[in-house]
């Protein structure tokens, strides 16, 4: 014990899903933790993430916690909830769980120090406060560190210019625009600037059918694709025949399947902004990157007010006073620019951290929900509780067995990235320039950033290690 300082057994760091679990659970075991959350409240993405139709995009009932306790009082009223009532289920959740008592808010963490001579941590906030724990849980989500332009043309004067972290105040986006822009470089979105649409309800949850897509007929095939497709949501695409990932011939084929839908949709479209939305030749395989879960993006390029520029061919050289200018010399006039330019996903938030659940060079330090987990690959929730009761079972191992320190051996860390390397490379990922892999940020090592084998080989795999006495982990006792 440091005397005369704020130690907790366990300091954890957000106050989202994977937050909330581990404190829940460390209370049950006895231990002491305390949360630090830069925001003011609780929800993690869906405290930071309030812009206008900003909605979970795995189905309810399987994206909440799992607790039947939960689950009594708490009727949700979407199957794809927007931000709204998930800020108001966590508030259920605190109101049951009694979560704020032990969280500080606008506390956000600049350092954090391993003191090896004592086995603890020295945590540093924003504001100067410190705390010291024997454990640091990293609860900080994939995507908390935004993609800036550093271009000069950022220097706006006339125009108005909105970046994720500005949506808790986001009131000029509800404005009547004359022009919205959107600047297509293979990541487009459409922000729904009024409201956010009703979702479709639909009951099954999607599951990868194990069979091999050319083992079925054309005919099969067709009605496969046509159910997926009428169930809505992710089912056409984590619905699928599992071979889509990983033979470019299946692959194919669902992308022609998809091309045919949307082709339906945009038919009144010119031909050439139809080959811009839904090209012969995709981009990448299909499913590769993530499908958006819209219901009328590809409708709304048909309003006067809406056009396409693909930056591929056309880049943006400057922003001027007045709107965008691009390479062929024409300056775009636009009332508000949205710099929806991406997140450095996964490891963003907290750099040379590049395994699993800890880190060779980081004793008592666990990532939930982090890098080569399933993490993306997975409902949220489902992969949290999975990794969150693993590492509860661990620290309750090491305080019963007096274990003051646990680090991943080198070897141990090397041969489970380079497994999932080589697992990811056996599918079609690698086809992509995808944040899945670290491709949208310079100078990033590109690598499987998640688990791609699913939930229940990666169950398996943890597992393991546990049933070995944590093998693969240094495990230091308390001197006597």
């Amino acid at each position: 014990m440091i005397q005369g300082r704020k130690y907790y057994d366990a300091l954890i760091v957000g106050a989202g899903f994977s937050g909330i679990h581990q404190l829940y659970h460390l209370r049950k075991i006895g231990l002491s933790a305390k949360i630090l959350e830069a925001g003011d409240d609780l929800g993690g993405t869906w405290y930071w993430n309030t812009y206008p139709g900003a909605r979970v995009d795995s189905e309810l009932p399987i994206y909440q916690f799992s607790d039947p306790e939960l689950w009594k009082d708490f009727t949700w009223s979407e199957k794809f909830p927007g931000w709204e009532e998930l800020q108001t289920y966590f508030q259920y959740v605190d109101k049951k769980l009694e979560i704020k008592k032990d969280v500080f808010f606008k506390s956000r963490v600049v350092s954090a120090v391993w003191d090896d001579s004592i086995d603890n941590w020295t945590v540093t906030t924003e504001d100067g406060r410190v705390f010291h724990s024997q454990f640091l849980l990293l609860c900080t989500g994939i995507g908390p560190s935004i993609i800036f332009p550093t271009s000069r043309a950022l220097k706006l004067s006339r125009a108005k210019s909105i970046t994720l972290r500005g949506s808790l105040g986001l009131t000029t986006l509800r404005e009547e625009s004359r022009h919205h822009w959107n600047w297509c470089d293979g990541r487009s979105s459409h922000p729904n600037y009024r409201s956010a649409p009703k979702s479709n309800f639909f009951w099954l949850c999607p599951r990868l059918d194990p069979k091999p897509s050319l083992s079925a007929t054309p005919e099969e095939r067709e009605l496969f694709y046509e159910d997926k497709w009428e169930k809505g949501g992710f089912h056409p695409w984590l619905g699928a025949y599992v071979d889509i990932f990983f033979d470019q011939k299946a692959n194919d084929e669902v992308y022609a399947f998809w091309r045919k839908k949307t082709l339906e949709r945009i038919c009144h479209h010119p031909p050439e902004l139809q080959e811009k939305l839904a090209p012969v030749k995709p981009p990448h395989p299909f499913g590769t990157k993530r499908p958006s879960l819209e219901q009328r993006y590809f409708e709304v390029y048909s309003q006067p007010n809406v056009e396409l520029v693909d930056v591929n061919e056309n880049p943006i050289k400057e922003i001027t006073p007045y709107g965008i200018l691009t390479a062929d010399e024409v300056e775009h006039a636009f009332d508000v620019l949205i710099l929806a330019t991406g997140f450095d996903m996964v490891t963003g938030g907290i750099t040379n951290i590049e395994i699993r659940l800890a880190s060779a060079t980081y004793p008592n330090m666990f990532w939930i929900y982090g890098p080569q987990s399933p993490s993306s690959f997975s409902n949220a929730p489902s992969s949290v509780e999975l990794t969150s009761e693993w590492i509860i079972d661990f620290i309750k191992y090491m305080k019963e067995k007096h274990i003051s320190s646990a680090v991943p051996t080198e070897p141990a860390q090397h041969a489970y990235s380079e497994m999932v390397d080589q697992l990811g490379a056996k599918g079609l990922w690698f086809k992509a320039k995808s944040w899945y892999l670290g491709f949208n940020i310079e100078g990033k090592k590109v690598q499987m950033l998640q688990f791609p084998g699913g939930i229940p080989a990666y169950e398996k795999l943890i597992n393991a290690s546990a049933g070995k006495n944590y093998e693969g982990f240094d495990l230091k006792r308390y001197d006597h």
